[in-house]
C-alpha cells in the first residue's frame, strides 16, 4: 500500500466506510493509520421505533466501532442529516481536520450525487483541501497538502468514470467486511443491498484491475491527462 495515511471525508456516517473502506482497511492492514471524517451523522435513515436522535446516537457508536477495528480514528460534526451547511465553518473545520490528521491521501464524494449533502461535502472538501494546503491561511495548527481523490458511490453515479484503480489486499477485504457490519444499515437495510453490493463492486473493479480486490476513483480534472515521451 503505498499510502500511509489515509482520510476519508463523507457526507453521512457510512458513506466512506463503504465506498473506500476497502483502502482504508488494507491500509490499516499494512500497518498504516486512517480517519474517517462524516460532515453529519446520517440519522434521518433512522430505524422503525428508534427517533433520530437515538440514532444519531447509535451512528456515533458505529463510526466509531469500525475506525477502531482499523485502529484509526472518526471524526463526526455536529451538522443535521440533510441540512449540511455549505458555508465557511464547515470548510474550516474540515481543513483543521486535515492539518490534525496529516494525511498523504484524502477521499471523499463526486461531484455529482442525487444526495444533496453528498454535493455540499464534495464542495466543501475540495474547498478545505485547498484551505489546508495554504501556509497564508493561519489556524491552530500548520498547512498540510495531500493527493485528493472521489469514491464510487452509487448514489454518486452521475458522469462517474473509473480513472484509478486501487488495490484492496485480501487481509483488507477481509477487514472491511468484519469492520463494515458494524454499521446496522449496511446489513439491515432493506431499501438497498449495501454489503452485497460493495463487497461485489469491490470484486468487479478487482477483475478489470486483475486484481482479487480493488476500488476505483476519479480525480480533480485538471489531473486526468496523459504525458507520453517523444
Amino acid at each position: 500500500m503505498k499510502y500511509n495515511r489515509i482520510l476519508a471525508i463523507g457526507g453521512h456516517v457510512g458513506d466512506m466506510e463503504l465506498t473506500c473502506g476497502g483502502i482504508l482497511a488494507t491500509c490499516a492492514a499494512a500497518g498504516g493509520h486512517i480517519a474517517t471524517l462524516a460532515l453529519t451523522a446520517g440519522e434521518k435513515g433512522v430505524p422503525a421505533g428508534q427517533t433520530a436522535e437515538q440514532y444519531r446516537t447509535q451512528k456515533l457508536k458505529e463510526a466509531k466501532a469500525f475506525a477502531d477495528l482499523l485502529g484509526g480514528e472518526s471524526y463526526v460534526l455536529d451538522y443535521p442529516d440533510g441540512f449540511l451547511p455549505d458555508n465557511e465553518e464547515a470548510r474550516l473545520a474540515v481543513c483543521d481536520i486535515i492539518r490534525k490528521e496529516k494525511p498523504d491521501l484524502i477521499v471523499t464524494h463526486h461531484e455529482k450525487s442525487m444526495h444533496k449533502d453528498h454535493a455540499a461535502c464534495h464542495r466543501i472538501a475540495v474547498d478545505a483541501w485547498f484551505y489546508a494546503a495554504l501556509p497564508a491561511i493561519e489556524r491552530e495548527l500548520p498547512h498540510h497538502f495531500a493527493p485528493l481523490r472521489f469514491a464510487e458511490n452509487w448514489e454518486d453515479a452521475t458522469d462517474f468514470k473509473p480513472f484509478e484503480y486501487l488495490e484492496v489486499s485480501q487481509e483488507g477485504f477481509e477487514l472491511w467486511q468484519k469492520a463494515v457490519r458494524t454499521h446496522w444499515f449496511v446489513t439491515g437495510s432493506v431499501s438497498f443491498p449495501y454489503f452485497e453490493y460493495y463487497s461485489h463492486l469491490k470484486r468487479l473493479r478487482g477483475i478489470e484491475a486483475r486484481r482479487a480486490y480493488a476500488e476505483t476513483f476519479m480525480r480533480l480534472p485538471e489531473e486526468v491527462r496523459l504525458v507520453s515521451a517523444l
